[in-house]
């Protein structure tokens, strides 16, 4: 005798699998907001400014390159949240929740900005907020803290989904 859990169609609901993509996308469109605002429409900086100031053409175009490389890997991600979205939607055992999918996609472009600007502004210094600034620090402790408001907003609104949705069980 098979006892239903083992069964596929008998599967526990799980959020993971939406979890997951939201993160994914909202890491990769967080990106694409970092470079077309403060990359190209600001022009505060490019990825690598801080090590390679755009003051000549050549070095303009080295940037130029390094922030196409860095827009491939956001696209790369946006991509693969957008598969992962597509694969949790067709599972009869992942339950769509907007708030949850709203929260993930917060929480993914809050853990983009902390580890870019941890990484990029203070480890390897490649680039600031705003790199022609004179005072560069309160724009990359802004960035960072604005980061660590969507990580932890994204991440309340996932609890309150999961909170809710387990209310609404018998």
């Amino acid at each position: 005798m098979v006892s239903n859990q083992m069964l596929p169609d008998a599967r526990r609901p799980t959020r993971v699998p939406l979890i997951v993509a939201g993160v994914l996308l909202g890491a990769g469109l967080g990106g694409f907001v970092d470079g077309i605002v403060l990359h190209q429409i600001l022009q505060w900086h490019n990825l690598l400014s801080a090590r390679l100031p755009p003051d000549t053409l050549v070095r303009a175009k080295g940037n130029m390159y390094w922030d196409g490389v860095f827009y491939a890997a956001v696209w790369l991600m946006t991509a693969l949240g957008l598969r992962l979205l597509w694969a949790a939607g067709a599972r009869p055992d992942v339950p769509w929740s907007g708030q949850t999918l709203v929260g993930a996609l917060l929480l993914g472009w809050g853990v983009f900005n902390v580890v870019e600007g941890v990484i990029d502004h203070h480890l390897l210094a490649l680039h600031h907020v705003r790199e022609y600034a004179p005072d560069k620090l309160p724009w990359d402790a802004a960035f960072l803290a604005f980061g660590a408001a969507l990580t932890f907003g994204g991440g309340w609104l996932i609890r309150a989904a999961r909170s809710g949705a387990e209310s609404k069980q018998p």
